[in-house]
């Protein structure tokens, strides 16, 4: 079920951290009602396992009688299980909603669902997980067919790059492989096995080679596309591989991999410097040279990373992404890698593969590199001089061949300047060392704000000027992470009306407490400040508003920036901002 986790466990973060609710988990199932994953908080997560809410644990009706998951395969739909509607009385303190998930080839092969304590009816977390599911399902086509043509295509062309369009991945000859549930639909087809080993030609009145000549003629927007035997008109995009675009053609390849390796939105868009950084970065890549990212968090660093990786010529490995920040220092020895059975107390007993053995012919991507430890700065050094890893509690070394890229939102060389990083370390990592630029520096703000709402709408959303306007002046300190949070807080708030100010309450400085009058300490800082360099005072300003709106509460403007509460703080620290301000 790899290829499953790996397009589901960056999904179901987003969706935890789009409920905020810290009573609350979202679980992915297997079709045997097998607990895969949990995304939650580790006291609600401690709490849950006592009910059997853990990785390991069947949820089928069988066995665990009416409950949201087991409840939502024996229908194969989705379903919403209340409190006391729970068979056993023990979960009657729960509310459990979830929707099924399936593979290319149209079988159910997981449930998604979402457990919490909340009595609220939960008909917007069916929605919030249906649209989870379909990007599950879209991301399963992309992994299990990475060399094929990618169509894309809706009655409505707005809706293009969207949830709502269809999709098909087709083979070198035009065979249809794969079939979302969307494209299904404005078919008319009942399944996919229905559409797969048909050719284009046997669906749409044109063929895959006249297709993707007229979607490079159209710089690759979305072109007519009409019905076999019939008057039904489509908007079609056809995507070659990547490595079947030929040299010149619009858009470059990099451009390519991104739209469909990631969100448009978190990726390149129309930004030049960001475009020149990415074909950059193809281009050493296919050399082997390693990347070393720079960029504040939430700038997309991860995001880019992907597009980097799906560019290049070990698109069909995997890439595997390490937090350096997120991991406890005591752990993150044994995540990079990997320990044998009864390495150390608390080990699972058949061992454990670490992350850089699961990059081997893939990417590994190490995020906040600039965190991990010295003594193991020296081991991963090691590491990747000899290109062997030798797994915690045994002298046996494994070879190993990955690409390397990594990130940072600290300045490694001055890490490197007051002994906090290894200066042999850095150079082994910045092949080449790349800037991305925040959203505030970024010249397609406004297009990048207008694809990001459509994205989370669903299709195009009204926007009034005020909103605008207040959307284009916001610092966003946390950056294209942070925008697709408000958004998708303003579609809900405006529940189909033009979205303005009031549902963006996160960005209104009218309704900010007034700043209390500095005392001579803050006095002193303020002029301490004035060092900082022109953007890093704009982030401060907006940071210490929003500070003040939540009262500094450090817990909830972490929440809403979409950071750990340790980045946050690293963050204060790097703007001089004192947490001992909030008394």
């Amino acid at each position: 079920m790899s290829d499953l986790l790996d397009s589901a466990r960056l999904e179901m973060s987003t969706l935890y951290q789009q409920l905020a609710d810290a009573e609350t988990a979202v679980v992915l199932t297997d079709a045997d009602g097998v607990i895969l994953h949990v995304a939650s908080s580790p006291e609600f997560a401690r709490e849950a396992e006592s009910v059997g809410l853990t990785v390991g644990a069947v949820w089928t009706e069988a066995v665990a009688g009416t409950n949201g998951m087991g409840t939502c395969l024996a229908l194969a739909e989705p379903v919403s299980v209340r409190r006391e509607e729970h068979f056993f009385a023990h979960l009657s303190s729960l509310t459990c909603s979830a929707v099924p998930v399936h593979d290319p080839g149209g079988r159910l092969v997981a449930v998604l669902d979402v457990t919490s304590r909340s009595a609220l009816q939960q008909q917007h977390v069916l929605v919030l997980l249906g649209m989870t599911a379909r990007m599950i399902e879209n991301r399963l086509i992309d992994r299990r067919f990475p060399g094929s043509h990618s169509l894309h295509f809706h009655t409505r062309p707005e809706f293009v790059h969207t949830l709502h369009e269809g999709r098909l991945a087709l083979d070198r000859q035009g065979r249809i492989l794969a079939a979302n549930r969307s494209a299904l639909f404005q078919l008319g087809v009942e399944s996919a096995q229905a559409l797969c080993g048909r050719t284009l030609g046997d669906v749409f009145q044109t063929s895959l080679a006249d297709l993707l000549e007229r979607c490079r003629a159209a710089s690759f927007h979305p072109v007519p596309a009409y019905r076999l035997h019939g008057a039904h008109r489509f908007f079609a995009l056809l995507r070659p591989p990547v490595d079947a675009v030929a040299p010149g053609s619009p858009p470059a390849a990099p451009a390519l991999a991104i739209a469909r390796s990631a969100p448009p939105a978190g990726a390149v868009g129309a930004d030049p410097q960001l475009a020149r950084q990415l074909h950059m970065a193809c281009r050493v890549v296919a050399r082997g040279t390693p990347v070393l990212l720079r960029g504040e968090s939430g700038a997309g660093k991860e995001v880019f990373a992907r597009a980097v990786h799906a560019a290049g010529s070990r698109a069909q490995g995997s890439f595997v992404a390490v937090n350096c920040a997120s991991i406890p220092e005591s752990l993150i020895e044994a995540e990079l890698f990997g320990y044998r059975a009864g390495a150390f107390t608390g080990a699972q007993k058949s061992g454990r593969r670490g992350k850089i053995l699961q990059a081997d012919g893939g990417t590994l991507f190490l995020d906040e590199i600039g965190d991990m430890p010295l003594l193991l700065q020296a081991r991963l050094l090691r590491v990747l001089d000899e290109r062997r890893v030798s797994p915690l509690g045994t002298e046996e070394s494994q070879r190993v061949d990955f690409q390397l890229l990594s990130a940072s939102h600290r300045n490694l060389l001055d890490l490197v300047a007051h002994g906090q990083f290894r200066e042999d370390l850095y150079y082994r990592l910045a092949g080449v060392e790349l800037h991305l630029p925040a959203l505030r520096e970024r010249a397609d703000k406004r297009d990048l704000i207008l694809r990001v709402l459509e994205e989370e709408n669903g299709g195009p959303a009204p926007l009034t000027r005020r909103a605008e306007r207040l959307l284009l002046g916001h610092a966003w300190p946390g950056n294209v992470r942070q925008l697709r949070h408000a958004l998708r807080a303003a579609v809900a708030l405006a529940d189909g009306q033009p979205i303005d100010v009031e549902h963006l309450p996160m960005l209104r400085p009218a309704e900010l407490p007034a700043a209390p009058r500095p005392t001579q300490p803050e006095t002193r800082l303020e002029a301490k400040a004035g060092k900082l360099n022109p953007l890093q005072v704009h982030e401060r300003q907006a940071l210490l508003q929003l500070l003040q709106q939540h009262r500094w509460n450090i817990s909830l403007v972490a929440r809403t920036l979409d950071l750990s509460r340790n980045t946050l703080y690293r963050k204060l620290h790097r703007l001089q901002i004192p947490v001992s301000q909030r008394d």
